[in-house]
């Protein structure tokens, strides 16, 4: 009689639109109570940001030449948006995993039975995801400030515009989880996904100015790297937080970069969300 009733709520008639939001916020609730109960996923995916916070700020702290200077305090703090948004883009390959695991196992199949808006499971997937990724960077930014972190240092800032960098940060990291959800609807397996969901990631984060100052890379690197979507964002990160080391480079992207960030972003998520979801309705057809 549950079972029964519960396929009669969620099938009972209403807007469309509503009928979307609610059956992904079940979806990502579910997903949510699965991450709490398995809490070596959580304390897994913020070991390795930590590690690159400690790595990064330690062995090439007194190197890197940043605004002039090789300053270990001046690229401590240069370092902290690259890092931030290292972080967000690479929950994609666990996103992507997870879908792929639930694909492995047939969960897909018991959720295409239900009468429930096909879009929302991978919707419900990514927000649980996003979820999860605001308190990895949450406990990052704590870890941060105790190695010597701080925001508004070498530029004027405020509250307002630190919020605002961590939330260009969160969007470009869902954005990012929609490429992770496609990738984990085109493989069989989940090491696969896992494997695919990175591979693409390191030439994107390290191909960019989230660990150097691209004005020393060779013109056609620094061409890349000035109009990558990851560099819009660490640049807009900067400027907001006050950071050292904002390109002055003549490139669109680094001139405007919290609306490059943004525009990024949404561009980013309107197309992988649309060929995430005609992946998904043909691989579960």
């Amino acid at each position: 009689m549950s079972a029964v009733s519960e396929t009669a709520r969620i099938a009972a008639p209403g807007n469309p639109f509503t009928r979307s939001v609610r059956d992904s916020l079940i979806v990502g609730k579910r997903n949510l109570i699965r991450m709490s109960r398995i809490p070596e996923m959580v304390i897994f995916g913020l070991i390795q940001p930590i590690m690159f916070v400690v790595l990064f700020t330690y062995v090439f702290g007194g190197s890197m030449k940043i605004d002039g200077s090789t300053s270990a305090e001046g690229y401590k703090n240069f370092l902290m948006a690259g890092i931030f948004a290292q972080t967000v883009t690479f929950a994609t390959a666990s996103s992507g995993a997870g879908i792929a695991d639930d694909m492995h196992k047939g969960l897909i199949d018991r959720f295409r039975s239900l009468p429930m808006a096909r879009g929302a499971v991978l919707t419900g997937r990514t927000l649980a995801d996003l979820v999860q990724t605001a308190l990895t960077l949450l406990v990052l930014a704590v870890v941060a400030l105790l190695v010597g972190w701080r925001v508004g240092t070498f530029h004027d800032t405020n509250a307002g515009k630190v919020l605002a960098a961590f939330g260009l940060l969160l969007l470009l990291g869902y954005a990012f989880t929609w490429i992770g959800a496609l990738i984990g609807l085109s493989v069989r397996t989940p090491e696969a996904a896992t494997s695919g969901g990175l591979i693409w990631l390191f030439p994107v984060t390290f191909l960019s100015n989230a660990f150097v100052d691209i004005s020393n890379m060779t013109p056609w690197l620094r061409h890349i790297a000035e109009w990558n979507p990851f560099s819009a964002t660490v640049q807009a990160a900067r400027v907001l937080m006050g950071s050292p080391g904002q390109s002055t480079s003549e490139a669109w992207p680094m001139q405007h970069s919290v609306l490059a960030s943004l525009l990024y972003s949404v561009l980013i998520t309107a197309t992988f969300r649309t060929l995430a979801v005609r992946k998904y309705r043909s691989a579960t057809a």
